[in-house]
């Protein structure tokens, strides 16, 4: 049987002198720093490096790119790889357990899911949206109820109002029967304020919804972990 207790020594130990694996099981997975937690998934560390020490040198190149611990999604393979002790397997277990938290908190988000509000709107997609490194235009397609029919990035790149054509919002509404859409997109930057081109694009498709009868409800800009509905600041 494989010995967590033993991969996951810290480099240093906390006041009770507990390992990652000990301390988990003696307190629970939330009394464990972001470096412990790591090492527990690393497991092993390498040469005159344990998982913790690996674990912190990890999340300081996530530092680096980020600020804070949603960096560590960001970082691609090939990053991971040129961090000594870090193999193949190692940096697929970290980009999979990434994947596997932002797919649990979006399933948490589906639970409490409103199309009528901006904010339940934002925390469904914030996931999926808040760590991409380049602006991704999606658009929502929802029924008379206002229940989801289905969603689809339209543009990925600068959200420009000489690039995104109305005419294709309105096809794929058109297409699936939509009465009504919302558009997202992201800030690569984690800030959500809008830009003059977010206003353009917005009200372009909300003039061209309204000849057609298909209303655009809001258009929603998500950065890190927060967001700007352009319906609630009156832009549209």
């Amino acid at each position: 049987m494989m010995n967590y207790q033993k991969d996951c020594l810290p480099g240093v130990g906390d006041a009770g002198g507990l390992r990652p694996y000990e301390k988990c099981m003696a307190h629970s997975a939330a009394a464990l720093s972001d470096a412990e937690l790591l090492a527990v998934i690393l497991r092993t560390g390498t040469t005159g490096m344990n998982a913790t020490q690996l674990a912190d040198k990890i999340l300081t190149l996530c530092d680096a790119q980020n600020g804070n611990l949603t960096g560590l999604s960001r970082i691609a393979v090939p990053q991971l790889l040129s961090i000594k002790g870090v193999g193949k397997v190692k940096a697929v277990q970290i980009q999979c357990i990434c994947e596997l938290s932002r797919r649990i908190a979006k399933q948490t988000a589906a639970a409490k899911l409103d199309f009528s509000t901006p904010g339940s709107v934002a925390e469904y997609y914030m996931q999926d949206l808040r760590t991409l490194d380049k602006e991704h235009l999606v658009l929502v397609l929802l029924d008379g109820k206002c229940r989801l029919l289905r969603d689809t990035v339209l543009s990925v790149g600068t959200v420009n109002a000489s690039l995104v054509n109305p005419r294709e919002v309105f096809i794929e509404a058109l297409r699936y029967g939509a009465v009504s859409v919302i558009l997202l997109h992201n800030h690569p930057s984690g800030d959500p304020t809008p830009s003059r081109n977010d206003i353009l694009v917005t009200r372009r498709v909300l003039e061209a919804g309204e000849l057609l009868g298909i209303h655009l409800i809001d258009h929603i800009i998500i950065g890190d972990n927060s967001y700007t509905s352009l319906k609630e600041k009156e832009y549209m």
